[in-house]
């Protein structure tokens, strides 16, 4: 049987995920779970205690992802990279909405937030060596260095800019994983110029493989989608 923090942590996730954090109380966590509010505070003393915990294992997902494997890499192994991140931006998809909320209120996370960027970077300036390396790019330093910060803002923020263009995404499910696979498709667009070989050849498909289609995207938005098919 799962044990009881692991079970409030899943629980506030799926609450925080659908209806937002700060809508979200201890009450509604313990409710959820059919426990008594004091059986919560047992195993975390405030909603911030399970927040952080829900970070760390966002993190540790993460940087497990982010691991440089032995060897050449193929666009297969960039199409597990971009399924590894589309994963962990759905998982964690409340702590990028309100991200800016979580750091300023919480000088400790922001610290240890400080620290896992620094460590994502690097892992990912790994990556990108080891796919340079195999092939399937072409850049200097500098613009790896430059592509790795836009994919990493792009990816943090994106599921923020998608929610607050339309909250209410976050009742349909299929949509809002929808747009999240749009967000992978954005990065497959910043990093084309770069792509060489097989990487390349297999463009078209990666762009189709994550592409949401126009109606959806105007449902995002609006007037904007509207202008653009006019």
């Amino acid at each position: 049987m799962t044990d009881t923090k692991t079970r409030i942590l899943d629980a506030a996730l799926a609450l925080f995920n659908r209806f937002g954090e700060r809508n979200v109380t201890t009450n509604h966590i313990a409710g959820e779970l059919g426990i008594s509010p004091g059986n919560l505070y047992y195993h975390y003393r405030n909603k911030a205690a399970i927040v952080s915990a829900l970070f760390d294992r966002y993190r540790e997902h993460l940087l497990t992802l982010l691991t440089v494997p032995e060897g050449p890499l193929t666009w297969e192994d960039k199409m597990g990279y971009f399924e590894g991140i589309l994963a962990s931006m759905w998982e964690g998809r409340f702590l990028h909405r309100d991200l800016a909320h979580f750091l300023h209120q919480d000088p400790v996370l922001r610290d240890r937030y400080k620290v896992f960027v620094e460590d994502s970077l690097a892992r990912g300036l790994g990556i990108y060596q080891r796919l340079r390396d195999s092939g399937l790019i072409e850049a200097s330093d500098e613009e790896l260095r430059a592509l790795l910060v836009n994919t990493w803002v792009l990816a943090a923020s994106w599921p923020g800019f998608t929610h607050g263009l339309n909250p209410e995404i976050s009742g349909d499910e299929t949509l809002d994983r929808g747009l999240l696979r749009q967000g992978i498709y954005q990065i497959i667009c910043l990093e084309a110029p770069y792509l060489r070989g097989e990487a390349l050849d297999h463009l078209d498909a990666m762009k189709r493989e994550y592409r949401l289609d126009e109606t959806a995207l105007d449902r995002l938005f609006g007037a904007v989608g509207q202008v653009r098919s006019e």
